[in-house]
């Protein structure tokens, strides 16, 4: 068993940067591939973009490059999939990317 000691903070960091830019990759392909965003709330999605990048301007500050990378990288997705809402919302969208023109 590994010893508490053992550990890096930073190491720590750097594993939950990956499991946390690995939790919004799923979400944000699925809104990118279907354009389905029913379900999906536009004020919780403008709430966590703002959140994201004040944790981005902290690490950035504190010059903590976990802090900085991984917000950055999830601000990024949740920005892709409120613009994809919005766009969505006002009858913009275009078709989903896995649709194909039908022969005529």
């Amino acid at each position: 068993m590994l010893a508490w000691g053992c550990m890096s903070p930073e190491w720590v960091a750097y594993v939950a940067m990956v499991l946390s830019v690995s939790a919004f990759v799923p979400q944000t392909w699925k809104v990118i591939s279907t354009r389905s965003t029913k379900a999906l709330s536009a004020p919780m999605w403008v709430v966590e973009v703002l959140a994201f990048a004040t944790w981005t301007t902290y690490g950035g500050l504190l010059r903590n490059w976990p802090i900085l990378i991984t917000n950055a990288i999830c601000g990024t997705l949740a920005a892709v999939v409120l613009i994809t809402k919005l766009v969505v919302e006002r009858g913009h969208a275009l078709a989903p990317t896995t649709s194909r023109p039908k022969p005529s």
